[in-house]
């Protein structure tokens, strides 16, 4: 049951700010997709600097999409990065171990990454947000 503090109050914003926001949105997305694609694939690793701009990009036009749809958007694609930095983090001692395991892990996370940014943009493309 919801209470009146899960109420987000949605301000209704100008259409081109929306389509601005919206561009903003499919750049940030497809730089992801580009670095979740690479990971799953071997051998295909882009530079961390597409990740690092995408970050930098949700990062200062988070507060643009304040009170709009769109700001689920922008927390997901920074918790996904965030999330999934963490988790390659722990997993690294697994590298230094054993092989394989830290392979299995990597990938598990590279494809929950993927997964992620794919929802994301279908939601994007449907004009939806994104639950938390």
């Amino acid at each position: 049951m919801k209470n009146d503090q899960d109420i987000v109050d949605v301000q209704p914003v100008d259409e081109a700010r929306a389509r601005s926001l919206r561009t903003v949105g499919w750049i940030s997305y497809l730089l992801h997709l580009v670095v979740a694609v690479a990971a799953v694939l071997p051998g295909t690793q882009p530079s961390i600097a597409l990740l690092a701009v995408a970050l930098v990009i949700d990062l200062v036009k988070r507060s643009d999409a304040a009170g709009t749809w769109q700001d689920s958007h922008f927390s997901w694609r920074i918790r996904t990065v965030v999330w999934a930095a963490f988790w390659y983090v722990v997993t690294w001692p697994l590298w230094l171990l054993l092989l394989v395991p830290g392979m299995a892990a990597w990938f598990v996370i590279s494809i929950w990454f993927l997964y992620r940014i794919v929802k994301g943009m279908v939601r994007l493309n449907d004009n939806r947000p994104l639950d938390a």
